[in-house]
């Protein structure tokens, strides 16, 4: 896989920022999905019980960004899971910078581990985001700047899919998506259009979380997740236009018969 240059020249800027630990490369970049308009996702390592020069990161912002304007947030600025950074755009590519505290990385790999599964609510994230999604981001990501091996250690230990992970998981969702198609029947009876849809969304992400989870592959969030999910070996190449079809349709028999069969 190859990268853009101008990554590794961000990354070489990053480090130099004070409190800085290590930098990640994640994203469609790093899963090898990215479109020529896909932005670069950085994520800035950081150890939330030592000092981040924010301010030393602000003013290189507004140097690398091609406006001169990027600002980073707080630290936690952008809420309790998505944590903080800023939007640039550099040499005419957008990037984003992320923030994450390796502490709460390392509790996340634990719980991955443990099979422990918690779901938060966070805006931008309609399904919600789990206890292990920093888990998840380290195992996709590519490390660019990792001087104390912590970040390679913990990939490690969450390599490959964690067993018990994906058995918490198959577990938790594997009865909701029919739970939710019940629940859809009955909005449907009473006109409830908007309940309806509701249902239909988490029954199909009940789904997929069962059907990654099955796979080992580890779920990112719900951009592209039902093409994740309907990539698995043995799955028929028409599987993802069907469940969207049946979506699109509110289908509710259609998905209970696909979910039957896959």
């Amino acid at each position: 896989m190859t990268l853009p240059p101008v990554i590794f020249s961000l990354s070489e800027r990053l480090k130099e920022v004070p409190g800085v630990i290590g930098i990640v490369l994640g994203g469609s970049q790093a899963t090898g999905t990215a479109t020529p308009t896909s932005d670069i996702d950085l994520g800035l390592i950081y150890d939330g019980h030592a000092p981040f020069d924010l301010a030393a990161l602000s003013h290189l912002c507004a140097e690398l960004d091609d406006a001169g304007s990027a600002q980073p947030s707080a630290l936690g600025g952008w809420g309790p899971w998505v944590d903080g950074g800023a939007w640039l755009t550099v040499q005419g590519q957008r990037v984003d910078f992320i923030y994450r505290d390796l502490r709460r990385i390392e509790q996340s790999v634990q719980d991955a581990l443990a099979g422990r599964v918690q779901l938060f609510a966070q805006v931008g994230h309609p399904h919600g985001i789990h206890a292990h999604h920093y888990a998840a981001e380290l195992a996709n990501a590519v490390l660019l700047h990792d001087p104390q091996e912590a970040l390679a250690d913990l990939k490690k230990r969450i390599t490959p899919y964690p067993p018990a992970l994906a058995a918490a998981l198959q577990t938790h969702y594997g009865w909701q998506k029919n739970f939710w198609l019940d629940g859809a029947v009955k909005g449907a009876s009473r006109g409830d259009v908007h309940y309806v849809q509701g249902c239909l969304y988490q029954s199909v992400m009940a789904w997929v979380q069962e059907r990654c989870a099955a796979g080992g592959r580890w779920l990112l969030n719900e951009k592209g997740a039902l093409a994740q999910a309907t990539a698995q070996p043995g799955a028929p190449a028409e599987l993802e236009a069907r469940v969207t079809a049946a979506l699109n349709a509110q289908d509710i028999a259609g998905l209970r018969r696909l979910f039957e069969e896959y």
